[in-house]
């Protein structure tokens, strides 16, 4: 068979199936091979041709020529190597750098997307070819852009069940958290060699996706396996980023855990195991009750990971430093007369950071800790100073993190306290400091991501101030605010 659109290429053997068509090898007159998809025009079909200009997306199988001939729509692509499915069936487990570079690859290409505001929709190891080096996403046919709500037909439930997030079991819109969920089941399967769940029938698909809790990690560093969890939260709104998980990517390849931290590793597999039971007994309604449950738990499994590596890297640099755990993850750590104290986690009322009144606060927040530097006071009355942590959208709708900040009081206080910057709880004073408005108290430190294997800057500063308390030199700040916060949170 003979194909002429832009150019004309001779269609050969048939080498599978995509989507909603099916796979061709083809060559042009020049003799460069490709693959031809001709996918049938049925309703809905035609939206696969929507993204045959995706120019300046990495990591993408580009579309060279398309066109339609009788009762089909025609797409032609470079001849891939390889699907990293047949790569699975070929090497079983993968190594872990070549974990982190195949999913590297295709974290780019969701950050593209997500730029693009295209979410894929069906993200499996059949949809992702090897192509000049590197693995690329293929296979748009269910693909849509983020705001598009008025096709014919929304194929909510297309896709491969056992990469399919919650919501979209749920019947609700696919976001790019959606594609970051699939891309957490993908990282599971390469690691363990099969996807966390598997069936067999669309019920048993939909229970698990639904209520189970993954089989725990046996062959992911501490970081890996932290991020994998964060992708396959229930909430979309606790997944990472594509972005983040890109860096955070990026981070596992250049430094490799060891030590203490490498020592971690079992004791947070039975922290994330305690989280995930709680997850699965969630009620997964969308009611704004169940929502906020949901991202509370989110929440405490990302501060335990945050708060063992915290205290991990302390210890190791003052291992004769007196260590006190506390409650939900939190501890404290004694030197001479410093005390460093971080607070477990505790659910935000919302009651108290109402988000749904006629004058909403600017952002969400879930749960708040703090952190707490206490030392003997010195000739000036300076005690220390703590910072809150808050789990919120801080920075960007629906996308929650752990954010690290602190309060100060304003000019109309007139008031020095022998603690400064001090911590608030999301409440109304706080509220009034993040809203356009005069208050009692402002923000003293930019809002500030905290992100596992990120901490280095976070870390290295407690630190650093932890010593100077433990040997008397611990000073009020010279300046308030000491870091400009302005436009660090969304107003």
């Amino acid at each position: 068979m003979r194909l002429a659109l832009n150019e004309e290429w001779a269609v050969g053997a048939r080498i599978g199936d995509g989507g909603f068509g099916s796979v061709f090898e083809a060559e042009n007159i020049a003799g460069e091979k490709a693959a031809v998809k001709l996918v049938p025009k049925a309703p809905g079909a035609e939206r696969e041709m929507l993204f045959t200009d995706l120019d300046g997306v990495r990591n993408v199988v580009p579309v060279i020529d398309s066109g339609e001939r009788e009762d089909q729509w025609v797409l032609v692509m470079p001849r891939a190597e390889k699907s990293l499915r047949d790569h699975l069936q070929e090497h079983g487990r993968l190594p872990l750098n070549e974990v982190v570079a195949v999913l590297s690859d295709v974290a780019e290409a969701l950050a593209d997307l997500k730029d693009r505001e295209v979410v894929h929709r069906d993200l499996k190891p059949e949809n992702i070819l090897l192509l000049g080096g590197r693995w690329c996403v293929a296979d748009f046919g269910i693909a849509r852009y983020a705001e598009a709500t008025t096709a014919q037909r929304t194929f909510k439930l297309a896709g491969t069940f056992a990469y399919m997030a919650p919501e979209r079991w749920n019947n609700q819109r696919a976001t790019s958290a959606s594609d970051i969920y699939a891309l957490g089941i993908l990282a599971y399967e390469l690691l363990q060699g099969t996807p966390p769940f598997t069936g067999p029938y669309e019920y048993d698909y939909q229970d698990q996706h639904l209520h189970g809790v993954a089989p725990p990690l046996t062959t992911a560093p501490p970081l890996l396996a932290a991020l994998i969890t964060e992708c396959l939260f229930r909430a979309p709104q606790g997944r990472p980023a594509p972005g983040n998980v890109l860096a955070r990517l990026g981070q596992i390849s250049a430094a490799p855990l060891s030590g203490g931290l490498a020592a971690l590793a079992q004791a947070n597999q039975g922290a994330v195991a305690r989280q995930a039971e709680d997850d699965r007994l969630a009620s997964e309604h969308a009611t704004e009750a169940g929502r906020r449950r949901i991202l509370f738990e989110a929440a405490t499994t990302s501060f335990s990971f945050i708060a063992d590596a915290f205290l991990t890297t302390l210890t190791t640099a003052a291992p004769s430093a007196e260590v006190r755990r506390g409650n939900q993850g939190g501890w404290t750590v004694r030197i001479n007369d410093a005390q460093l104290t971080l607070s477990g986690p505790k659910e935000t009322d919302p009651k108290d950071w109402p988000t749904l009144t006629r004058n909403p606060a600017p952002f969400d927040v879930i749960a708040s800790a703090t952190l707490s530097l206490k030392t003997r006071a010195n000739y000036h009355g300076y005690e220390g100073r703590s910072h809150s942590l808050w789990y919120a959208d801080a920075q960007t709708e629906g996308q929650y993190q752990w954010f690290e900040t602190a309060f100060m009081n304003s000019a109309l206080r007139h008031v020095t306290g022998t603690t400064e910057p001090f911590t608030r709880d999301p409440h109304r004073e706080s509220l009034a400091a993040v809203s356009r408005e005069m208050a009692m108290f402002q923000v003293a430190w930019p809002f500030t991501p905290l992100v596992l294997g990120c901490l280095d800057e976070f870390i290295s500063r407690w630190a650093d101030w932890l010593a100077r308390a433990a040997t008397g030199q611990l000073a009020h700040p010279s300046r308030m605010p000491e870091r400009d916060p302005h436009d660090s949170w969304r107003r």
